[in-house]
């Protein structure tokens, strides 16, 4: 870091800024220097005129990147390589018959199970990195070891996005403004092209399209649920989202997925639906609490999937025309 030079600095951790700014520090025009050789350039009068010690600054710098680059969720440590889930009982105490189940980025693995199963045990157990300490008995590990507490206490380490069918926004403003002040918060360099390109993605996943102008808690269920898809995909620090029941969330399903998956997120995606579930790498089986298999999705499912895709396309169709106020016709729905 001591050998970055300013502008290296400020585009690995624009917040940077802040810093410069509390220290009444003009380094523009410096970007091509390093800290230390811009403080070693400044007179003696301006050092004492702003009380500055050219010999700790440095340091502060350091210990305050640090500091933010943790409260914000992007320390180089907090990326998640691998998730694995180490078999625990249902509850009759009886042993989940799986090994261990490794996850990484940018796979999908849904969790079947009929309601009351235990699918959000499941979760719960992953969310607080459970070590053996929860009904289940179920141990976590994160990139092959024992995770650091930080994924169970600290607030600003959330191991896990949630992402569910009932989203109540209280907040009366734009989506524009609401977007915009989450990509502020995280301290990002481009707050406003970061807004433009959450914005879009949820467009593309929406049934019906809706403005930047449109008031948050004027969005339709389906319109919300795609603007906290993108914003999560793109803006949030948790490696690991579960998507719950968004079958019927009047979204764009396989897009929702695909947008998630390219951030190298790990999706868990609780459903009901076929078409999802045969979306996934692997299911995770639940019933009674517990485990009970771990299936990989066969290259017969990924065949039938293509069936399954057109019968959903039929079925979508016929939703599209019925928003639109048409008439439904057999040889239109089936064209």
């Amino acid at each position: 870091m001591k050998q970055q030079t300013i502008g290296a600095l400020i585009n690995e951790y624009p917040f940077i800024i802040d810093f410069f700014q509390q220290n009444r520090l003009d380094v523009s025009g410096h970007e091509n220097t390093t800290f230390a050789a811009f403080l070693a350039k400044l007179g003696e009068e301006e050092l004492e005129d702003k009380a500055i010690d050219i010999q700790n600054l440095p340091g502060e710098l350091e210990s305050y990147i640090t500091q933010m680059s943790d409260f914000l969720g992007i320390e180089k440590t907090n990326v998640v390589q691998s998730l694995i889930i180490l078999p625990g009982q249902d509850k009759n105490g009886q042993a989940e018959d799986f090994e261990q189940l490794e996850i990484f980025p940018s796979q999908i693995v849904s969790i079947v199970g009929p309601t009351g199963s235990g699918k959000s045990r499941l979760l719960a157990d992953i969310e607080w990195a459970a070590q053996g300490d929860t009904p289940t008995g179920r141990s976590i590990r994160i990139n092959r070891s024992v995770p650091d507490s930080k994924w169970r206490y600290s607030p600003n380490n959330k191991l896990v996005a949630q992402l569910s069918q009932n989203m109540n926004f209280v907040m009366d403003i734009s989506a524009g403004e609401f977007v915009k002040l989450h990509a502020e918060s995280r301290m990002v360099q481009n707050p406003d092209e970061i807004a433009k390109e959450i914005l879009e993605s949820a467009n593309r996943l929406a049934g019906e399209p809706f403005s930047s102008d449109t008031a948050v808690t004027n969005l339709s269920g389906g319109q919300s649920r795609a603007l906290m898809i993108a914003d999560t995909a793109i803006l949030s620090s948790s490696p690991i989202v579960l998507i719950d029941e968004i079958e019927n969330a009047g979204i764009d399903r396989r897009k929702a997925l695909e947008l998630l998956v390219s951030q190298d997120k790990i999706v868990l995606m609780a459903t009901h639906d076929p078409l999802l579930a045969l979306m996934a790498d692997r299911r995770i089986v639940i019933r009674n609490g517990g485990i009970h298999a771990v299936l990989q999705t066969t290259p017969e499912e990924k065949d039938l999937l293509t069936d399954l895709d057109k019968i959903d396309a039929v079925m979508q169709n016929a939703r599209q025309m019925l928003r639109m106020g048409d008439t439904l016709r057999r040889e239109e729905i089936f064209a």
